[in-house]
């Protein structure tokens, strides 16, 4: 799949009704696609409310989010599960969650391309080209749950690129590594762009300055 440009328009989010919060308030942002995005901001911005939405968990309260073609918005449970384990890949804050800690390193991507249709299995990179890409391909035998930090996190990424999405969506990705491999892991998301529409939910202002865009939230609104 290449590259999906994603457009939000008239985001807002409303949680609540006898005391409502406004987590978003009509947030309008286009990202080409194959661009690299870095969303900010600080505790109570909104930026797990807008993850939820793009990552087609949650449904705003009112405006649009498109990936691609796809109106999140309005599409069915059925449709949003085909989109997430084809064109959209989300890794989470903590890696673990993204993996299958008593599975090999290899068998966590095998597993993550067994959500795609049957013939869109043959379009798909094989395992070894995926961790060759994040580096890791030297770690194919051995158990998610021996690797390191740093290694863990480049897993849950060949996990995502597995189904060669359209989108990566990537929660803190940075957060629980030392500065090394902090800077790999951001050199490798660099080097998805093009191929991929990258957007990272992150306080790292190193990746941010790396990155083609940030968006930074305050109130539920978009300020940069």
């Amino acid at each position: 799949m290449t590259a999906l440009e994603v457009v939000v328009e008239r985001l807002r989010h409303v949680y609540g009704t006898e005391e409502p919060v406004v987590a978003l308030d009509d947030l309008t942002f286009h990202l080409p696609a194959g661009s690299t995005t870095a969303v900010m901001g600080p505790s109570g911005s909104g930026k797990s409310t807008l993850t939820t939405i793009l990552a087609g968990l949650q449904r705003p309260t009112a405006g649009r989010v498109l990936i691609g073609d796809a109106d999140l918005a309005t599409m069915s449970e059925v449709d949003l599960l085909r989109l997430r384990a084809r064109a959209l890949a989300v890794t989470v804050q903590r890696p673990d969650r993204n993996l299958l800690g008593y599975g090999t390193v290899q068998d966590n991507v095998r597993f993550a391309q067994r959500g795609a249709a049957r013939a869109e299995r043959r379009d798909l990179p094989a395992p070894l080209e995926v961790l060759e890409e994040v580096g890791i391909a030297h770690l194919a035998g051995q158990r998610a749950d021996a690797l390191s930090g740093g290694e863990r996190q480049r897993l849950a990424l060949a996990v995502g690129l597995a189904t060669a999405p359209g989108v990566l969506l990537a929660d803190e990705p940075t957060s629980q590594l030392d500065d090394r491999n902090r800077d790999a892991l951001v050199d490798l998301l660099c080097t998805l762009a093009g191929r991929v529409t990258v957007i990272v939910v992150t306080h790292d202002d190193r990746l941010g300055d790396r990155f083609d865009r940030r968006i930074v939230l305050r109130d539920g609104r978009a300020t940069g």
